[in-house]
């Protein structure tokens, strides 16, 4: 299986990536053209490297979350925290070891570093990536105090295990400075990737793993891609597809986890399937006081969102497309991009149907009461269906 790369010569526009890759849910690359005067590129790095002095001058005692590619934490990476000039001593330490396996191998990830210095003029969000609801809804409600933009920092050899991203979201991901190598698996296609007991495996090049994945069910390979990503360009994945990421030399990149009306369908499949495995988790005590209160909260720890952030995350975007399309608002996202009627009206279809599955769904479990007061749900639906109407 191939992947498509977007060059300088393309006539890719938004509308032409929104329906060959958006909405089929299919990765491509991004050649370094659309990153060439993104400031990171030029003060991150130094002669092909990261340049460690630059970053130590401007980013200091910050504490940065770092996991050990070593240790295995369940189904993820033992993490903590470190300054970040401490990580980079040991970074500069470890590369003058020559990667010496007697160290710890170890790898900054998750880091928020825009929200820390949003002075600091880092990289622009291409028009590709600018429907984004995730970071529109935490950007424009700074009480929630995060978002999903990250920075990833390691040396080479460190690497983050097979997995899926947050939310079944689609991430973009873009080297600025090293290389990657990306083992990616469509939606589906794990599980072909479970042990025994039903697990997603945990390193897909371990000998167990290469077993498990070498033929499917119907006695067909198992469909993946394979590729290196170049310093400057950038990886779309889409919504649901499992990936395992290596870093071939000593790499920094930036990272988004984004969703928009193309993939909202998932997240929602996504969560509705998370709940029923929580509720069928603990349903020898629904007769406990508040048990679909306790769901919800063991969905949150689980899944990262519960019924009520999905129900305000609609609204959220909901309310802007409807004041936009009805008073001329302009929506305007990451202070760049603004979104057309077109745009807002396509939203506002795929929050209807959200909607209405989530108020479906709440109905059959009995927990409307539990999630909004005054039929809000309803009352949000009805507004969206009017302005889909006129």
């Amino acid at each position: 299986m191939n992947i498509l790369i977007v060059g300088a010569d393309s006539t890719t526009g938004y509308r032409e990536f929104f329906e060959n890759f958006l909405l089929p849910n299919k990765p491509c690359i991004f050649d370094t053209s659309v990153t060439k005067d993104w400031p990171c590129r030029e003060t991150w790095t130094l002669n092909d490297a990261p340049h460690f002095e630059w970053l130590k001058d401007h980013f200091g005692d910050c504490k940065v979350p770092v996991a050990n590619c070593n240790k295995r934490y369940y189904n993820a990476q033992q993490k903590d925290e470190m300054s970040f000039n401490s990580y980079l001593d040991y970074w500069i330490d470890f590369r003058n070891n020559n990667y010496s396996n007697e160290m710890p191998l170890l790898y900054l990830k998750d880091w928020h570093c825009t929200k820390s210095f949003p002075s600091t003029s880092i990289y622009y969000v291409p028009p590709y990536f600018a429907s984004d609801w995730l970071n529109e809804y935490y950007l424009n409600n700074p009480n929630l105090e995060d978002d999903y933009m990250f920075v990833y920092m390691g040396p080479k050899g460190t690497w983050t295990p097979l997995h899926a991203d947050v939310f079944t979201s689609y991430s973009w991901s873009f080297n600025v400075v090293g290389k990657k190598r990306w083992l990616l698996f469509p939606p589906g296609q794990e599980d072909c990737l479970r042990n025994i007991n039903g697990n997603l495996v945990y390193d897909v090049m371990s000998m167990d793993s290469n077993k498990i994945m070498e033929y499917d069910q119907s006695n067909n390979k198992i469909v993946k891609i394979d590729i290196v990503q170049e310093s400057g360009e950038i990886i779309f994945v889409p919504s649901g597809w499992h990936h395992q990421v290596w870093n071939l030399e000593d790499t920094i990149s930036i990272n988004h986890n984004w969703l928009n009306g193309c993939t909202i369908l998932n997240v929602w499949s996504s969560l509705q399937r998370e709940l029923t495995a929580v509720m069928k988790e603990i349903k020898d005590c629904m007769d406990m006081e508040d048990w679909a209160m306790h769901c919800q909260i063991m969905l949150k720890a689980s899944f990262g969102m519960d019924y009520f952030q999905y129900y305000e995350l609609l609204s959220f975007i909901a309310e802007k497309r409807i004041n936009s399309v009805i008073n001329n608002v302009p929506v305007v996202t990451f202070e760049r991009w603004q979104l057309g009627k077109n745009h807002c009206l396509f939203d506002l279809q795929r929050i209807k149907s959200a909607l209405e599955l989530l108020i479906n769904d709440a109905q059959e479990r009995e927990i409307s009461s539990l999630l909004w007061e005054n039929n809000q749900a309803h009352v949000l639906l009805q507004k969206v269906n009017e302005v889909l109407i006129v």
